[in-house]
């Protein structure tokens, strides 16, 4: 997805047209948004592993949801007929995101990992939230 274009439908895939050419979308799994979502839910499962046993049914248990609910938010809008419906599920992907960083930096604060730690974590953190916010961006564009 790189250059101007726009979204379309074609032959039931999303397509970003650019300039002569289409680049196809045919799955949620073509895009780099997901793909690095999905690393960090890895990332996340590692992370939070090391946390107290007796965090495993609270802080574990909400940081691992709210990772894991971001590429899945992407693959769900995805497969929508709109884009405007895949913009809001991008959106909630994104709320998802915000919540693993808290629940991150309260594992932090709480002494479960440090910021050293988790340093790639935070940075794949900002880097998918860039590219949910210009995928948002794209979906919604004229």
């Amino acid at each position: 997805m790189r250059g101007n274009g726009e979204w379309g439908m074609g032959n039931g895939e999303w397509e970003w047209k650019t300039q002569g050419s289409m680049n196809r979308v045919s799955s949620h799994r073509d895009l780099d948004v997901w793909r690095l979502a999905m690393d960090l839910v890895v990332d996340i499962y590692r992370v939070s592993a090391a946390f107290p046993r007796d965090e495993r049914f609270g802080l574990t248990s909400q940081i691992r949801r709210a990772a894991a609910s971001v590429p899945a938010n992407i693959a769900e809008g995805n497969s929508r007929s709109t884009r405007k419906d895949y913009a809001a599920f991008v959106s909630i992907a994104k709320g998802s995101l915000a919540e693993t960083e808290t629940f991150l930096l309260l594992a932090i604060r709480l002494g479960y990992t440090t910021e050293a730690r988790v340093t790639a974590e935070l940075a794949l953190l900002t880097r998918v939230s860039k590219m949910l916010r210009s995928l948002r961006a794209r979906l919604l564009a004229p």
